[in-house]
């Protein structure tokens, strides 16, 4: 099969573009004529391996600066904002001249399966892509997250595809509900688990992962753990990530007076030494896709700690089985689950060999085929049903 992987930076850093990369390379190892179409470019290298099988192109190189509007073809000026919704995370990527050459590489597509990963691109594929193409949109969002402005262009053109694919089982329904004649599969991103060490729950470190940004949450557990100082002295919180919200976090450390007790890591890439050396990962995101840091801390035998925010985490943890789920920003249950998890040794052994357990059903061996799955359905022209979601 002849698939074509469309990023908006596939040089850049983030889970969708590790996820989709992984995509590519599981599907070039098994055989398929694979392409990743970046359409900006602003490094000279990617930041994730590439199996050389698998081409690279790019549609607009940026590395030498971001070509102004004025400069751009004129036609586009009529497709500006009518492809690329306002309210889109990424559309001030999207200058005339990049929105253009996106649509002008979907319309010259005359064969093969085209995957799209952003709204953005989704909507450039759904409304310009060519009757003789399999469009495939992957969505990393559950569908409430998104501007009302983009959820409205969704609802208008999603059914043009031939699957939508999602990946949880919340944004199933979510999506379902509204494009009830349009397939829509739950597949996981996948997560490699190998020589993955365990946790021995010897450590007494709290664990987070993830950009230093409002919708991860750090605001709210750094009051959350600082609040367990009494009773369990002896834990530390570390934060790994980077991002625009460490000074007002640092700020928030400082005048909780925690001192070492609470650290912002920066980023690391030993990230799975330290997560082995801890004892609980904790999640205290406003919103989530999938959270792929949280599955790859359950991989070391971690149990988790986390709000019930939308979506993620309850599609994946089975409450008091494989980790800790409170109500989405209370902070004061936060608090207590920690504090549970923290006091009792033998809970968190229990947990964390649960989510070990939950943490395969999420590796390439569990996933990868899933993907195979659709595209050779697709292929054959075969209805797609429920059977190709990956169970819990």
């Amino acid at each position: 099969m002849k698939i074509r992987y469309m990023l908006l930076h596939a040089y850049g850093m983030g889970g969708t573009i590790r996820t989709v990369v992984n995509q590519a390379n599981a599907m070039a190892e098994a055989g398929h004529d694979v392409e990743i179409v970046s359409v900006v470019r602003r490094r000279d290298e990617p930041q994730f391996a590439i199996d050389p099988r698998v081409r690279l192109s790019t549609l607009v190189d940026q590395r030498d600066g971001i070509v102004p509007d004025s400069l751009a073809r004129k036609v586009w000026r009529r497709a500006r904002g009518k492809i690329v919704p306002y309210g889109e995370f990424a559309a001030e990527y999207f200058t005339e001249r990049v929105e253009g050459a996106v649509i002008d590489y979907v319309s010259s597509l005359r064969d093969g399966i085209l995957v799209t990963t952003r709204p953005a691109l989704n909507l450039a594929s759904a409304r310009r892509a060519t009757s003789g193409v399999i469009r495939v949109a992957q969505e990393h969002m559950n569908l409430a997250s998104y501007h009302e402005a983009v959820r409205e262009q969704i609802v208008r053109h999603y059914g043009a595809f031939d699957t939508i694919a999602v990946l949880t089982e919340t944004s199933r329904r979510e999506y379902r509900k509204v494009l009830k004649s349009t397939p829509v599969v739950r597949i996981p991103n996948a997560v490699h688990m190998e020589e993955r060490k365990h946790s021995d729950q010897s450590g007494k470190i709290v664990i987070a992962v993830g950009r230093l940004v409002p919708q991860k949450g750090f605001d709210m557990l750094i009051p959350a753990f600082g609040a367990t100082a009494e009773e369990h002295p002896e834990w530390k919180l570390r934060i790994f990530g980077t991002g625009p919200s460490k000074e007002k976090l640092q700020k928030r450390i400082d005048e909780g007076g925690f001192g070492d007790r609470i650290k912002l890591m920066g980023r690391s890439n030993r990230i799975h030494e330290e997560l082995a050396k801890s004892s609980v990962y904790v999640l205290s995101s406003r919103i989530e896709g999938l959270p792929m840091a949280m599955i790859e801390a359950m991989g070391h035998a971690l149990p988790i700690v986390a709000f019930d925010c939308p979506t993620g985490p309850a599609d994946v943890l089975t409450p008091g089985k494989d980790g800790l789920l409170v109500p989405a920003r209370n902070v004061p249950a936060l608090t207590e689950a920690l504090g549970r998890a923290m006091g009792d040794r033998e809970l968190r052994l229990r947990m964390g060999a649960v989510a070990a357990e939950t943490a395969y059903g999420y590796t390439p061996h569990v996933v990868m085929p899933l993907w195979e799955k659709l595209f050779t359905a697709l292929s054959n022209g075969e209805p797609i049903g429920d059977d190709l979601r990956a169970t819990r």
